[in-house]
């Protein structure tokens, strides 16, 4: 599961789905049966996924000799090259835009090699006074002005512009994030307290905007660095992953560095009676933007590789509606080496990779017998999530089959240990995102779950107000922002996440393969019931 994705978590706050979600706990029934007869298709292929088999798995792809699984490394091409193998041996089809059995992504690997930021001659320190990510800034070997032009919010917008009249091509400007407000709190763009897409945490449209005027750095005024670094922690520390390929042109935003305000204070120097008259405006709803005569001098050079990476894929065919597809996902890669310790990722995604396995080896003995599936299930392992979803993103903006003929996404993150919550009562599973677009999704999890294998559905990790903000932190995230409903099993969290401990001998291969056959339940009822779920909840 990807620690590093908060970064653009605000602006979820103002993409809120209709309704509140479910954060309870999830009891089963206890005093009712559950079905145990060879003679109902879902209990038999669910029933082979056993614990041995995981256990098989899992010690291969958390083994040392894959070195952590970094996207990129060769660790994950051994990983890739293991599930290829094992999913052809069983006879899983190759989808037929995938004839080897996956999707190509070709990444940008970079880090800094230089990065020195000069004001007023003054040099100022990286992740103390300022923050540049390597894969959204171009190599420049020497950035040098004589004057920064501040230009408010950084809007054009018909009903508020801070470029009006002012010529920006070819120049350095610094910003405040956000937009003017009234006193009321509504906003001068939107005329109500529902932010505009201008204060967006990820600034795509302040950042496009500077690029079509022509500017040639943009310095964005953060308040809270150290926050900032906090939660972009790996990135700025290591090397960047960025979707590379031709299609995704990386570099479509000006070079742009989150300065402090210590550095902004030091280009103000002398006119901050000129700043706050523009302030007091712009609080007026008429935007100010003020000239600066400042010296700044920045060199940001970096070493850049092109790297490959696997989304592995298999298919399995649906019988009637082969043009609807379950997909169902997990992500292989890990975090790699550091040093002499190596991060083998056995619960973070070895558990989710393995019963991934053990699924498509119980819907090939049913295809084998005769009784495949009604619908379309794929198989995908993604690789890059460790590194901002990347995988799952590449896939959605590049599916290799429509992708509004799927369905439902079910995605296994985690799912072979025990939290603390749960230490003495290991039937349990977290799971998120089931109500967020479908009722009848969180319905036929919940009625298989009661059928086949009552399991403690805890939902506490669904709940719009929970701090971890899971739902958008891993592969499903991106089907559920295209509409897609989704459904994301968990184990909950440990001591050993993200950390060299997240070892096989923490693993609880017995509850791994209870989870697994409630995922395959609820996998198996989606591709055979008689009508699509109905996605009843909208993104506003």
């Amino acid at each position: 599961m990807n620690k590093y994705i908060i970064f653009f978590l605000l602006q979820c706050a103002t993409t809120l789905l209709i309704g509140q979600y479910v954060s309870n706990v999830s009891l089963p029934d206890k005093n009712k049966p559950v079905v145990k007869d060879n003679t109902d298709l879902s209990y038999r292929y669910a029933h082979s996924i056993e614990a041995s088999s995981l256990r098989d798995h899992l010690r291969i792809l958390a083994s040392d000799s894959l070195e952590g699984r970094e996207t990129g490394q060769l660790g994950m091409e051994l990983a890739a090259d293991y599930i290829i193998k094992t999913i052809r041996n069983m006879g899983v089809m190759r989808f037929p835009a995938c004839p080897d059995y996956y999707q190509s992504i070709e990444f940008t690997y970079s880090k800094w090699l230089d990065n020195d930021i000069h004001v007023n001659k003054e040099r100022f320190r990286y992740m103390w006074d300022y923050l540049a990510f390597t894969g959204k800034n171009e190599s420049k070997s020497l950035v040098v002005a004589n004057e920064i032009v501040f230009l408010g919010y950084g809007i054009d917008d018909p009903k508020y512009s801070d470029y009006k009249k002012m010529d920006v091509e070819d120049k350095v400007i610094m910003i405040n994030r956000g937009e003017p407000l009234k006193k009321d709190g509504k906003s001068y763009i939107t005329g109500d307290t529902l932010l505009s897409v201008w204060s967006d945490k990820d600034l795509d449209k302040k950042l496009l905007t500077a690029k079509s005027k022509g500017v040639k750095l943009v310095l964005i005024i953060e308040n809270d660095i150290k926050k900032m670094f906090e939660e972009n922690r790996s990135k700025l520390l290591g090397t960047q992953l960025e979707l590379g390929n031709t299609k995704n042109n990386i570099f479509q935003y000006p070079n742009h560095v989150f300065i402090s305000s210590t550095i902004a204070k030091s280009i103000i120097g002398q006119n901050e009676e000129k700043i706050l008259k523009a302030r007091k405006k712009m609080e007026k709803g008429k935007a100010e933007s003020v000239v600066l005569p400042s010296e700044l001098i920045i060199n940001l050079t970096k070493d850049v590789k092109v790297l490959e990476g696997k989304n592995v894929i298999g298919y399995m065919p649906g019988k009637s509606k082969k043009d609807e597809y379950i997909i169902v996902s997990a992500h292989y890669d890990h975090l790699g080496k550091r040093g002499d310790d190596v991060f083998n990722g056995a619960d973070d995604n070895g558990s989710g990779s393995s019963t991934l396995l053990e699924m498509a080896q119980a819907c090939q003995q049913a295809v084998m017998e005769g009784n495949r599936p009604e619908r379309s299930i794929v198989f995908i392992w993604f690789c890059g999530e460790e590194k901002g979803l990347l995988g799952s993103e590449y896939f959605t903006n590049f599916p290799v089959f429509p992708l509004n003929q799927t369905m439902v996404n079910v995605n296994v993150d985690m799912v072979g240990r025990i939290d603390e919550k749960y230490k003495d009562n290991p039937d349990y599973i977290y799971v998120i995102g089931s109500d967020r677009l479908s009722s009848e999704l969180h319905k036929i999890n919940e009625d298989v779950n009661q059928k086949y294998t009552q399991l403690t559905l805890d939902y506490t990790y669904n709940a719009e107000e929970d701090p971890n903000k899971f739902y958008y932190r891993s592969d499903h995230y991106n089907f559920a922002k295209n509409g897609i409903p989704i459904i994301f099993y968990f184990n909950g969290t440990h001591p050993d996440y993200h950390r060299p401990t997240d070892d096989i001998e923490k693993i609880n291969f017995d509850t791994m393969a209870s989870r697994g056959k409630l995922i395959f339940h609820t996998v198996w009822e989606l591709a055979n019931r008689a009508d699509r779920i109905v996605v009843d909840k909208i993104i506003k």
